[in-house]
């Protein structure tokens, strides 16, 4: 299977210090080069250490500087069409759809691939002791946010989310330490996003982040940071492509909660159904 090497680089170009951007820049502009250079060359050629270079390798998910270059080799000289393709004003209407639906399969693919398995147990953990689960998220991440209230509302666990942000607040302000606030923003810097952040940690409650970069200011308050990774294109921005990878974090969460109590979840999802059912013609 043919390593997408350039497209997590890409992807994860915004969480990368200057020294880690020269070197996705070198790969991304000279990838040919690259592939027929030593360790030793690259870092003479960027002017920084061996071992920037080889932390590099290793933070993009790579065992060494060799396993990243051969991983770049075969992409490289791979006749397969990368899938973050830009869309073209010539491409027809499902040409543009294939590319979004394609778009959307590789942000869950790094998503994926950067998904840390001891962050997600313990917010797992966090939320199944919780007594309330309040989400929060400002603009887009709103939407996001009620999304999870909508699948956490069938756990049995007493959940809540507000549109607007004033409502936000005002409910933070009312967590306990027997509470877990959950916090969605991509970029982690939002102002709102923060003040309600900070208000529910100042009320003692556990909190788990949901973003795209970690050394956000959310990331760094946070008791648990899970994070998205997405590209941007010239026709979505890399906040509109996160909220799939968001989603998909939540369902985990959700899933995991559901099952570490199968009878009282099972109980408590009949007793949602049989509310929703007269709904239905």
């Amino acid at each position: 299977m043919v390593q997408n090497i350039l497209g997590k680089i890409r992807s994860s170009y915004a969480r990368f210090s200057e020294k880690e951007k020269k070197i996705a820049d070198y790969m991304l502009n000279n990838p040919e080069k690259f592939i027929h250079s030593t360790i030793n060359e690259v870092a003479e050629d960027l002017n920084v250490a061996e071992a920037t270079v080889f932390r590099f390798s290793k933070r993009i998910g790579y065992k060494g500087y060799q396993a990243m270059k051969i991983a770049l080799a075969t992409e490289v000289r791979s006749p397969v069409q990368q899938i973050y393709e830009q869309i073209s004003e010539q491409d027809n209407e499902k040409t543009v759809a294939e590319k979004v639906f394609k778009s959307n399969i590789q942000t869950l693919e790094n998503t994926y691939q950067i998904l840390d398995g001891n962050a997600i147990k313990r917010a797992v953990e966090r939320l199944v002791r919780a007594q309330r689960v309040h989400f929060y998220g400002t603009g887009g991440s709103a939407v996001i946010a009620m999304d999870a209230f909508h699948k956490f509302i069938r756990s049995g666990k007493q959940s809540f989310a507000f549109l607007d942000s004033h409502f936000q607040l005002m409910s933070a302000a009312q967590l306990t330490k027997d509470d877990v606030a959950v916090v969605i923003s991509h970029s982690g810097t939002n102002k709102d996003t923060i003040r309600i952040l900070e208000t529910a940690i100042e009320n003692g409650a556990m909190t788990i982040g949901i973003t795209g970069f970690p050394k956000s200011p959310i990331s760094q308050k946070v008791d648990v940071a899970l994070y998205t990774s997405s590209e941007e294109t010239e026709y979505r921005s890399e906040a509109l492509a996160s909220r799939i990878g968001q989603l998909s974090l939540i369902d985990a969460l959700y899933v995991n909660v559901m099952m570490s109590d199968r009878v009282d979840a099972k109980h408590s999802m009949e007793k949602v159904r049989e509310a929703i059912s007269d709904t239905r013609l």
